[in-house]
Formats: structure tokens, C-alpha cells, sequence
């Protein structure tokens, strides 16, 4: 496959693979590049061999954690697979990769169904509006039952399963599917991954019409062609069937479901006929939207546009720095330059790779529709835009999350404190939800990020690339204060006469706390009248709060769920500048907040935990010892699951402790919800401490 040719852009997939942890992800991916010949030799995620988790320590630990971006070839189309991982902690990752890819295969666990991870997740690239297939794996797995598993898509993700296919053989003995579009028999007879086709087997063939009846008839409600060949002659043709089936995928109103066992290697050829079949060519969906000096502006899908690009991973190798780039419209050639229109800066391009995995293809040039790594960019970051230099245009970058947990690290050894220093410069410039800074009352250098798992792994990562011993502190999590109850006409005066000019400024504040429809962050608000206080004043007064807010009255932490009003204000005709106004903003919000009830507020998490029943009382005592508040527990054959949300602070170290509790047959996940008000007593432990 080393030509040079392009595919069209119609000929081109750029897709995610989504899942829970553990419903066999990265097993699927695995599957598609033996399937596609790109690699020769399946590797499991049970041995730690397989391609797209190419970083050690994903093999370790068995969760993919860096989106990797791997080329193949299906059927004359192009196929680019974005790995994204499953794991809550990486959620910015995930985040990044919805932004670029242009469909996704959903993968669920027929004997779990839809899992609270596979739900944030989907909820995900709910917000991107992104068009997917789901696929129900491990149908070779004991309890495996795709109609249940159907049926928790439909109730827990609120959506229209479009099922396409009807398993043959249950269990151990699921040896096929067949095709409901096409009324064959797909079989996988032995562990090769060589398929026959043939005719519906007779024990089934009452039982597929069925299914295929009731399938045409799902589609024609949705779908008002394929209404009127269905009201005509009573049926839909498999074309007929096909064609509608990816209209309502790409408007997102009908899931296609597929099923298999990727493990096993069967039912993962169909599921590429999907993805060609279904899911979008990137001229299928909107031109990319960017801003140049405030106004909007669209590129196409073509590659004559000018040249728009979104980086949306960095990783640093051995050889220097790769760049994944997303490439929206126009062409870049090897060599050529391109602009950062954010930071007006441009950057040559070295060399253009098609990954496969951990072996690269050097190309000639990218275009529209291409996903691709770039060597040579020296301040390209995730989320930065690259553009042609004669047509700037600034995509939006895909939002990062506040980190929530925080460590102190330093070296083990004073001698490598400078080896340190570099190592978490380059981890943040590979992973933007990390951040690294100087503790301003301990000297500490402490690095945040979005969950203990986040931390543990960037850490080890150092230990690893760098040979740094590092020594890491007991994990915090960033506390917020927020306003309970306000002042109202709040005067403060900024008076300052030390020879020559002097400052003057005076303000009146209202502060109130956001109501809860509102969110949390920061409104102000000028309710001046008269030009009491001059327009670029008001603008000091309130970049002078924001100062304010970042250390509260409580213990220093940021202040968020306030509203400031500036109700009045004097100026002097000489002493008044915009350096006074902002001093007046500081300082005097800052002593309103003294004079306002402030409250301590925490992360919490949503956390779901699996256990055997016989367990459940003692899981149940734990989490109330943690300050957990339980929303509910369901029990189904034997297993108990228990939902409940817990203050982040008390998680730390949970994993293990849950392993010991339940001798390692206990699992759970936690997704970030938000803050919570501290209770009064641990609140005094945490400001005391």
C-alpha cells in the first residue's frame, strides 16, 4: 500500500472507536488492522502486544490512554482509526479526538450492556454531534444476550437501535450473524478470521424475517423515502434499507447496531462494511467553522481551500516531536509553511507520516479529510490551528476541564531537579489537561490533573522516558469557595498621594451569589449611571475582581457562583487612572468577600461499584465512612451495583482498598459531577490544616 495516490474524499473514514474500560476496545481496533492487513500478527490486550497501545505503560496497565491515530485500507476507502481511551480520568483526551474525527463505532459489552462509563462517553460525542454505529462485543462470552444489551441502549442512551443483524449460536457456540439488509449467513467457522457467505440457516430463517419486518418498519417511521417504498410494496430492498439506514446515522436519528466477538475474531469484516456503508465522508458533514478578527468564517471539505489544520495531540519521541494533525480543507505540502494564527507565528512542516500504529509512511503532502503526523513544528500545541499564512482562520480548540487533584513532586535526587523541571514541561505539552506550577507558600512543584489515575500515570511516565526517581506527595484535590449569602453597597476607596500623581479611585459593590441555573464561575455587572465611573474604568474595576478571585477569604482557594454589581463610583479629575480603578477592583472585592458568608466547596464523583451481592453491606459501610451519599442499588444474578457520589478527597486510594475488601472480585468506576458544599466540620479539618 505504499502508492501515493489520494483517495477521494468520499473514500475517506476518519473514526473513533468509544467504549467503557473494558468492553474490548482496543481488541476491536486491534482486529480492523489485522482485518485490513495492515498488521500480520493479532496482538491481545491479555498479553500486551497489541499495536494501537504503543506506550509501555498502556500494556501494563491494559487501558489505553494516548489517542493514537492508525492508518488502514478497506475496500477502496480509506479507514483512519482514533484510538481515544475509555477511562474517566482521560476525559480531555477523548474530548480532543470527538473534535476531529468525523464518526465512531460505540462498543458495548453484550453481557454488561451500557456501562456508566460508556454513557459519559456517549453523552460526549452527543455534544459534538458526532454520527455512530454501536457495536455489541464479547457475544462469545457466558450471559452474553444482545437483545438485552439492545435494550439498555435504547433506555439508558435514549436512542433508536437499528439492529442489523441476528447472532448465530449463543455463548460458546456464536460461530456468525446474519446480515438482515442483505439476507445472508456471515460464518466464521474456525478461529482464522476467514468468513464464508451463504443462505439463512433454516432454524432461523422464520425468526430473521421477523426481525428484518420489524427493522423496515422501524426505518420507515424514521425515514420518509424509504415511508413511501414501504407503504408501496410492503418491503424495503436491501439498497433501499441501506441507503436509509445511513441517512438516519448521519442525522443521528437511528443507532445501526452490529454484534461479535473481536476476541475471536468474528463479525469484525461486516463491521467495516459499516463504517464504509453508514458513517460519513468528511464532505458529508458541515464546513469547519473558524474566527478570524471576531467574524465567523467556514472552510469546506475541499482540498483547493485554503489550508486549515487542527493539531489535536503532541507527542514527544526519541526522533523529537510528532504533531497529530487533523487537516479540514486545502493541502500542505512536505516542506511547506504554515501560520498559528492565534499566535502569529509560522512553522515549516519537516515531514508528513501516515501512522500505522507504532510504524510510519512518509507522504508527499496532506489533505482535506487527512489525519496525519507532522514532524518539525517546534510551538504547535493540542488545540493550536495551522493555516495556510495568506488566509489566517483560528479554529475553536476542543475545551479542556479544571484539573481537580493535585500533587507535589521533586526529584529523588538533588542532582536532577533540572532533569525533572524538563520532564514536566514536555508532559504538559503533550497533555494540556495536566498543570504544573510552583507552590507559592511551600516552593513545592506540584502537577494537577484530572484524577489520581491521570497523576499516576504522567509520573510513571517521567520514571520511565526520563530514568527521574521521582517522589510524589499525598494527593489533594483544589477546593473552591463560594459566595452563600452577599453585601450590598459595599464602598471602598483606593486613595494613594506619595508625591507627584496620585490614585483615586472609588467603588461601590453588590455581591450576590449565581443562582443555580446561572452555573458556577463569575458575572459582572455595571449598573452605573450618570458615567459616575467612566466605561475603560469599569472595565479595571472588574479585571480588578477577577484578580480577587483567585485566593478567597476562607483559605486562599479560587473564588467561584458570584455575581458583582458596580453600582456607583467617583472619580478624581487628575489621580483617577485605569491602574487605580483596578487596585479599587481588587482590593475592595476582596474585603466584600470578608464582610460576605463564604463556603468551602469539593470535587465529587459519581462513583458506580460492581460487587457480589454477599458483599454488598460491607461496600455499603464504606462508602458511608467516606462521606458517600448512596443514590441507589440494584441487584441482578448475584451482583450488586451501587451508585453513589462521593466527595473526591475520600477516593484517594479507593482501587486498592476495594480489591482488599472484596478479595479483587469488586470493580468500579468514578465520573466527575461537580462540586459540593464541604460540611461544616471536615471544612474546619481542611482550612486548620
Amino acid at each position: 500500500m505504499h502508492t501515493h495516490v489520494h483517495a477521494p474524499l468520499s473514500a475517506v473514514r476518519n473514526l473513533g472507536i468509544l467504549a467503557h474500560v473494558d468492553a474490548g476496545k482496543t481488541t476491536v481496533t486491534e482486529r480492523i488492522l489485522y482485518a485490513t492487513g495492515t498488521i500480520h500478527k493479532r496482538g491481545e490486550v491479555h498479553d500486551g502486544t497489541t499495536v494501537t497501545d504503543f506506550d509501555s505503560q498502556e500494556r501494563d496497565r491494559g487501558i489505553t490512554i494516548f489517542a493514537a491515530a492508525v492508518s488502514c485500507a478497506w475496500d477502496g476507502h480509506r479507514v483512519n482509526l482514533i484510538d481515544t481511551p475509555g477511562h474517566v480520568d482521560f476525559a480531555d483526551e477523548v474530548e480532543r479526538s470527538l473534535r476531529v474525527l468525523d464518526g465512531a463505532v460505540a462498543v458495548f459489552d453484550a453481557v454488561a450492556g451500557v456501562e456508566p462509563q460508556s454513557e459519559s462517553v456517549w453523552r460526549q460525542a452527543d455534544r459534538h454531534g458526532v454520527p455512530r454505529i454501536a457495536f455489541v462485543n464479547k457475544l462469545d462470552r457466558a450471559g452474553a444476550d444482545l437483545d438485552a444489551a439492545v435494550a439498555s441502549i435504547r433506555e439508558r442512551l435514549g436512542v433508536v437501535p437499528l439492529v442489523v443483524q441476528l447472532p448465530v449460536g449463543r455463548e460458546d457456540g456464536f460461530t456468525g450473524v446474519v446480515d438482515l439488509v442483505r439476507m445472508r449467513a456471515l460464518l466464521w467457522p474456525d478461529g482464522s478470521g476467514r468468513y464464508t457467505e451463504g443462505p439463512v440457516p433454516d432454524g432461523l430463517r422464520a425468526e430473521a424475517e421477523d426481525r428484518r419486518r420489524a427493522l423496515a418498519e422501524t426505518v420507515a417511521e424514521l425515514h420518509p423515502t424509504a415511508l413511501e417504498e414501504y407503504c408501496a410494496t410492503g418491503t424495503l430492498t436491501g439498497e433501499a434499507l441501506a441507503a436509509a439506514l445511513r441517512d438516519l446515522t448521519l442525522s443521528g436519528d437511528g443507532v445501526v447496531v452490529l454484534c461479535g466477538s473481536a476476541y475471536r475474531n468474528r463479525g469484525v469484516e461486516p463491521l467495516l462494511d459499516a463504517v464504509v456503508a453508514y458513517l460519513p465522508a468528511p464532505g458529508d458533514l458541515p464546513p469547519v467553522r473558524g474566527t478570524l478578527d471576531g467574524t465567523g468564517q467556514e472552510r469546506p471539505a475541499d482540498p483547493a481551500a485554503p489550508f486549515t489544520a487542527l493539531a489535536f495531540k503532541v507527542t514527544a519521541t526519541p526522533t523529537g516531536r510528532l504533531t497529530f494533525v487533523r487537516v479540514y480543507a486545502g493541502t500542505v505540502r512536505k516542506g511547506g509553511t504554515v501560520l498559528d494564527a492565534a499566535t502569529g507565528r509560522t512553522e515549516r512542516i519537516g515531514r508528513i507520516l501516515r501512522v500505522q500504529a507504532d510504524r510510519h509512511e512518509e507522504r508527499e503532502e496532506a489533505t482535506a479529510g487527512d489525519i496525519v503526523a507532522v514532524v518539525g513544528l517546534k510551538a504547535a500545541r493540542a488545540g493550536t490551528t495551522l493555516c495556510a499564512p495568506w488566509a489566517p482562520l483560528v479554529l475553536e480548540p476542543p475545551s479542556t476541564a479544571e484539573p481537580v487533584v493535585t500533587v507535589a513532586v521533586e526529584a529523588r535526587r538533588g542532582t536532577d531537579t533540572g532533569r525533572l523541571a524538563a520532564a514536566l514541561a514536555r508532559l504538559v505539552e503533550e497533555d494540556p489537561s495536566l498543570v504544573v506550577r510552583t507552590d507559592p507558600e511551600t516552593g513545592q512543584t506540584v502537577l494537577s490533573g484530572m484524577g489520581e489515575l491521570h497523576l499516576e500515570v504522567a509520573v510513571e511516565k517521567i520514571r520511565r522516558d526520563r530514568g527521574v526517581e521521582v517522589t510524589v506527595g499525598r494527593p489533594r484535590v483544589s477546593y473552591r469557595e463560594t459566595v452563600v449569602r452577599g453585601v450590598t453597597g459595599f464602598v471602598h476607596r483606593h486613595v494613594k498621594q506619595d508625591g507627584g500623581a496620585g490614585q483615586f479611585a472609588h467603588v461601590v459593590l453588590d455581591v450576590e451569589p449565581l443562582s443555580g441555573e446561572e452555573g458556577d464561575g463569575f458575572v459582572f455587572a455595571s449598573a452605573v449611571t450618570g458615567g459616575a465611573v467612566p466605561q475603560e474604568f469599569v472595565r479595571a474595576v472588574e479585571a480588578g475582581c477577577r484578580d480577587a478571585l483567585a485566593d478567597g477569604p476562607l483559605g486562599g482557594h479560587p473564588v467561584t457562583g458570584l455575581r458583582v454589581t458596580l453600582t456607583d463610583g467617583a472619580t478624581h479629575a487628575k489621580d483617577s487612572s485605569e491602574m487605580a480603578f483596578r487596585a479599587a477592583g481588587r482590593f475592595g472585592l476582596r474585603e466584600a468577600l470578608r464582610a460576605s458568608t463564604v463556603e468551602l466547596l469539593e470535587p465529587v464523583a459519581e462513583v458506580t461499584v460492581t460487587v457480589p451481592e454477599d458483599l454488598v453491606g460491607g461496600v455499603l459501610g464504606d462508602l458511608g465512612a467516606r462521606r458517600g451519599r448512596v443514590s441507589g442499588s440494584t441487584s441482578r444474578s448475584g451482583t450488586a451495583v451501587v451508585s453513589a457520589v462521593v466527595p473526591l478527597a475520600e477516593l484517594f486510594g479507593y482501587a486498592s482498598a476495594l480489591r482488599g475488601r472484596t478479595q479483587g472480585r469488586g470493580t468500579f468506576t468514578a465520573r466527575p459531577s461537580g462540586l459540593s458544599p464541604v460540611p461544616a466540620q471536615v471544612a474546619a479539618a481542611v482550612l486548620g490544616g
